[in-house]
């Protein structure tokens, strides 16, 4: 089902800010066609250490965030104009300032006029949380992920994971969605990147030993899982 383009003279963008200034567990931004934020929420603005939203809009991500962090969401913008394609929850790593790592779900979405040419980018980046305490999570899913937990060098799968929480894989899904607001995949992956940073961070093991205790069969699949999901590489993050 095709979905109606959003058109400008539609959508009261201030109203939008207004509200999501009440969401402190959302990033919300607009962009126009060079990728320069033109509107913004609170939150967007505290995620990198500033006090004013005059301090972010006009400017890229790459123009307020150093490095990887702002170059990787740059790109992502470009793409979205070029192409007309979405982001839709994509699963990453972000920083908050000063130095926090945090987990986020982004959407972007192409904004179109009335003749259906691109003129912006809407979009939000929401924090991974789960919304419940962890001991209301089903028995044997918990077992699951726990088990997940202890073995990340095993090459395991979302099927492979809801077999052992005794449940058909489409009800597996589910349950993640509700518990975590992540896919089996989306949270497989962040168990693994999350173990891999800790141990860039925390011990001297070389880059290609995390990889493969981590899940990775190399080096150069761990280098573009992390790099796809963290916005750098697994040895910058380490010197950072």
């Amino acid at each position: 089902m095709k979905t109606k383009p959003l058109v400008p003279a539609l959508v009261d963008v201030a109203v939008l800010e207004d509200l999501f200034d009440q969401v402190p567990d959302v990033a919300f931004f607009v962009k126009d066609l060079a990728g320069c934020y033109t509107a913004v929420n609170a939150s967007l603005v505290a995620r990198h250490g500033l006090r004013e939203k005059s301090q972010v809009l006009g400017k890229r991500p790459r123009d307020i965030c150093p490095g990887d962090f702002g170059g990787i969401p740059s790109q992502q913008d470009a793409a979205v104009l070029r192409t007309g394609r979405p982001i839709l929850d994509h699963l990453e790593l972000h920083w908050y300032a000063p130095h926090k790592p945090g987990w986020c779900l982004t959407t972007k979405l192409p904004i179109r006029d009335a003749a259906g040419a691109i003129v912006g980018i809407i979009g939000i980046s929401r924090d991974v949380r789960a919304p419940i305490q962890t001991r209301e999570i089903p028995l044997q899913v918990a077992e699951a992920l726990n088990h997940l937990e202890a073995n990340l060098s095993d090459p395991i799968t979302p099927s492979a994971l809801a077999r052992r929480a005794g449940l058909p894989p489409h009800r597996f899904a589910r349950i993640m969605k509700r518990f975590f607001g992540l896919t089996p995949n989306q949270f497989i992956a962040k168990a693994r990147i999350t173990a891999a940073s800790r141990l860039l961070r925390e011990t001297d093991h070389s880059v290609a030993d995390i990889a493969l205790s981590c899940g990775f069969y190399d080096h150069s699949a761990f280098t573009r899982a992390f790099r796809k999901l963290t916005g750098t590489t697994p040895a910058r993050f380490r010197a950072g």
